[in-house]
């Protein structure tokens, strides 16, 4: 110890190889070596900033030849330089108990226990000796020893203001190994007995034990993430002071076991006591902090934990704001941890600097503050993204995409609940990047544009999910799905269809889904042929697809549902009785088979009980317009006008408060994240009537579909040419408002109330001022009224819209006959015919214009035709039920 005054040999060597050429130094010479001393010290500091280990002993070396009293701090340099670099090689993983001792680990031992006995180095230097001793303790396995360093150097002494930037890491780093070794050591004493081990004193051991351990590695993290702050600015000012000469780029820092451990450690011992209050709340101190290069990922996984709790472990009541102090008591927390609540109760000098500022956003709700921090996650995820695809980067993409993969993810479930679909897709567009031959990416976005309305880029996505997945057949359903469904492409539905009837075994309970999709394909296809024979030959088809469906799954309700629902467009009443019957026996509240059964009664001219079957129905699902459509037409039947317009203005109250449909811009919720969906998306997937129907027929043609297509273009055009107010929110909503006007109008009409009529046909006008179903409403008002002329005007406009409505020829052919034009007249009405063979009032009318023109014997084949359907016709056509999977 008290050698310190006599100078090694080596250092005589180096310096002049005399003792007396030191004695005689003048105080130029003297100076110069403090010059050079202090170069060499500010170049180690930065060296132990940037971890530069492997420039220290060179460092050392000069250092000791320049300044003699230095040599204990040549011991220090060494043994931290060692040390480091053996953890370097040796990585402690996390979970993972330290190795013991290693011959390596020795020469650490020696080099910072010379250092530490000669007593001759600077208060600060001997700390940092002490703290560089006790993390050796920990790596070998001597937590008490670590403990006992860690308690005579007081680490809450240590000073944080003014500290150079490798000590504040120093300084993490003990707090963390500090908590670690508090955790590995059981708070009783071996000297106590097993029977105290519950009792009060006990307990409170242990909590303030486990306060102790949360405190350390709280402390560690906020003086981790200003080390990384801070060496992050000094890293640069000393980039911006070289030469601007290109060079290596400077690699970031790295976290390590230690720090990474203080940063991680605390939210992990909240959620494991069920302290999920605090947990939170440590996650939103470490977010808030000003991002480094080095704690992007972290920040990334932490944002994406704390929305995952956000979304799954919050609800909207137990929430609070950022900016606001948490609840004492919470439903959130652990019921048995309320009497030990962990407050935090310490205070550093210095603290990592956080954002702050003006105009900043603040979430108010749990969704809202979660879908931040998921956009956030993903702008890093995409910015991040490993996409090389040469094998050494292999690794690297999984992990990137498996990151991704969890952000999108997440940002399913937060944006769903929302009905955000249309956000939800984009956000998934963005993620294509990723998914070269990643089958979940792709049928995340195929089911998002599902949900948001895109079908046909659905159906385009779906095709590359099969390709990456053929013996899927869930995948070529859900393709059938919106082919038959809002796309109407039949000959795409029907080759999906057939992939799945073509991998026989492989599609197990599915093969049967398969035949009833390839069973609709027929059914619709039957619908749209325009020449009897063809139509014949697909309802042929469509049957026998039924029946091998209802054959491979005789329990699903679904395919004794079908196979009755075509049966009866067929005219196939009886046959059609029995297997919805069936149907309900396997589904009795299926709400379609009810709706089925009602119209099959009123085919049979059985109308109350047709009435009553439909008042059951509605009694479970008081909100489906289809059956309400029907319950008009069958109470104007049976109970008089009055009772269906009565039911009219209750469609009317069930749609104001069905569609609560507003202006977005006057919803004053302009501050929100998120603004709500106008219409809920669930509620438009429970209106049931096809968005391209007639009110009478509902059935869906392809004609038809264009048809609308140019009404909502020629809608648009006239709004704005009348300077009406635009229609917000979907579509939809909007044109069943127009049927329920409609259908209030039919009843005036029947009542022979033209004005009341005009007045609910004008309502519709005022949506749909083009729409073929108003132009044709019109007409009838018109001939009401006995104006013939207008009429025709009237349905001469509505075919030009909709050249295969067949309610409007048949009554622009009635009035033709009137005018006695009588070739033109059966050629409407052959069309007509022509369009739907089963429609008997053309049929009647057709007789009527032949035997007018002294056809006797055809006029009477169209008289009994007329007859045979009118008594298998129901109230309203079977086609109104939607055909869909």
């Amino acid at each position: 110890m008290s050698g310190s005054c006599i100078s090694p040999p080596h250092l005589h060597r180096e310096a002049g190889s005399s003792l007396c050429v030191l004695v005689q130094s003048t105080p130029l010479t003297k100076m110069t070596a403090r010059k050079s001393g202090s170069r060499l010290e500010t170049e180690i500091e930065r060296c132990r900033s940037e971890n530069q280990w492997d420039k220290i002993p060179e460092l050392v070396r000069q250092l000791s030849a320049k300044l003699i009293s230095n040599d204990d701090l040549g011991e220090l340099l060494l043994g931290e330089c060692k040390l480091q670099t053996y953890l370097k090689e040796n990585p402690i993983k996390q979970g993972a108990s330290p190795k013991g001792p290693n011959p390596k680990l020795v020469e650490v031992r020696k080099h910072l226990t010379a250092a530490l006995d000669r007593g001759n180095l600077k208060a600060d230097y001997l700390q940092e000796a002490s703290l560089l001793m006790a993390k050796l303790c920990y790596v070998e396995g001597e937590y008490r020893d670590a403990l006992d360093h860690y308690s005579r150097v007081n680490l809450d002494d240590m000073q944080l203001v003014g500290a150079p930037v490798y000590r504040l890491s120093m300084i993490a780093e003990a707090y963390a190994t500090k908590g670690l070794c508090l955790e590995k050591i059981p708070v009783a004493s071996p000297s106590l007995s097993n029977k105290n081990t519950g009792s009060p004193a006990s307990n409170k051991g242990v909590t303030e034990r486990e306060q102790e351990i949360i405190t350390c590695y709280e402390k560690s993290g906020d003086i981790a993430l200003l080390y990384l702050q801070e060496a992050e600015k000094a890293l640069s000012a000393g980039i911006q002071n070289r030469s601007p000469k290109p060079g290596p780029t400077t690699q970031d820092q790295e976290l390590g076991y230690f720090l990474e451990t203080g940063l991680q450690r605390a939210h992990v011992i909240h959620f494991k006591n069920g302290n999920l209050t605090q947990g939170v709340g440590r996650f939103r101190e470490i977010l808030r902090a000003v991002e480094t290069r080095t704690t992007q990922n972290l920040r990334m996984t932490i944002a994406r934990q704390l929305a995952e709790i956000l979304l799954r472990g919050m609800c909207e009541q137990s929430y609070w704001s950022p900016l606001e102090d948490p609840p004492t008591v919470s439903p959130l927390d652990d019921p048995t941890q309320q009497g030990h609540t962990l407050s935090k109760n310490y205070s550093i000098s210095r603290r990592p600097r956080v954002y702050s500022g003006e105009n900043l956003f603040c979430p108010q709700e749990n969704t809202e503050e979660a879908l931040l921090l998921l956009l956030i996650s993903e702008s890093m995820a995409n910015r991040d993204a490993v996409l090389s695809r040469i094998p050494e980067h292999n690794n690297d993409r999984i992990i990137s995409l498996q990151s991704a993969s969890v952000v999108y993810d997440l940002l399913t479930i937060a944006l769903g609940r929302r009905g955000q679909y249309e956000m939800l897709s984009e956000c998934l567009e963005r993620a294509m990047k990723f998914a070269f031959e990643e089958f979940h990416l792709w049928y995340q976005l195929a089911l998002s544009l599902m949900a948001a309305g895109k079908s046909a880029r659905a159906a385009k996505v779906l095709k590359e999910c099969i390709r990456l997945k053929p013996n899927d057949p869930t995948i070529p359903l859900l393709a059938v799905k919106l082919c038959i469904g809002p796309l109407h492409w039949l000959d795409e539905g029907e080759c999906f269809a057939k992939m799945v009837i073509d991998m026989g075994e492989k599609a197990a309970e599915f093969r049967a889904k398969g035949f009833l999709a390839i069973g609709l394909v027929y059914s619709l296809k039957a619908t749209d042929a325009s020449l009897r024979s063809t139509q014949e030959d697909y309802q042929r088809k469509a049957l026998g697809a039924f029946q091998r469906a209802q054959s491979l799954s005789p329990t699903d309700h679904l395919a004794a549902f079908y196979l009755a629902l075509q049966l009866a467009v067929s005219r196939q009443i009886p046959e059609a009785l029995g297997y919805v019957r069936q149907a309900l026996q396997l589904q009795g509240d299926d709400v379609h088979s009810l709706h089925l059964l009602a119209l099959l009664l009123s085919a049979q001219k059985h109308y109350h009980d047709a009435l009553n079957i439909i008042e059951m129905a509605l009694s479970e699902y008081p909100e489906n317009f289809n059956l309400l459509y029907t319950k008009v037409k069958l109470e104007a039947m049976c109970r008089g006008p009055e009772e269906a317009l009565l039911t009219c203005k209750h469609m009317l109250q069930i749609w104001k408060s069905f569609y609560n449909l507003t202006n977005p811009s006057d919803s004053g919720r302009g501050s929100s994240l998120l603004d709500r969906a106008i219409a809920d998306r669930r509620q438009l997937n429970a209106m049931t009537l096809p968005d391209f129907s007639d009110p009478e027929t509902g059935s869906v043609h392809a004609t038809s579909i264009a048809a609308s297509r140019v009404e909502q273009a020629l809608s648009e055009v006239a709004s704005s040419l009348q300077s009406s107010a635009p229609k917000h929110g979907p579509l939809h909503p909007w044109m069943t408002l127009a049927q329920i006007w409609l259908h209030a109008a039919e009843v005036y009409i029947g009542m022979s109330k033209p004005a009341e009529a005009s007045a609910c046909t004008q309502e519709a006008a005022n949506l749909f001022p083009t729409s073929h179903n108003v132009l044709y409403t019109k007409g009838q008002i018109a001939e009401l009224r006995g104006n013939i002329d207008e009429a025709k005007r009237w349905y001469e406009e509505a075919l030009s819209i909709n050249p295969t409505h067949v309610k409007t020829m048949q009554r622009l052919g009635l009035i033709l006959h009137q005018l006695q034009r009588y070739s033109l007249s059966e050629k409407v009405l052959r069309d007509a015919v022509q369009v739907n063979s089963t429609a008997h009032d053309v049929w009647n009318s057709l007789g009527e214009v032949l035997q007018a023109q002294g056809n006797a014997a055809a006029a009477t084949e169209c008289f009994l035709t007329a007859l045979e359907l009118e008594a298998s016709s129901p109230i309203l056509p079977f086609t109104i039920i939607p055909r869909a999977l």
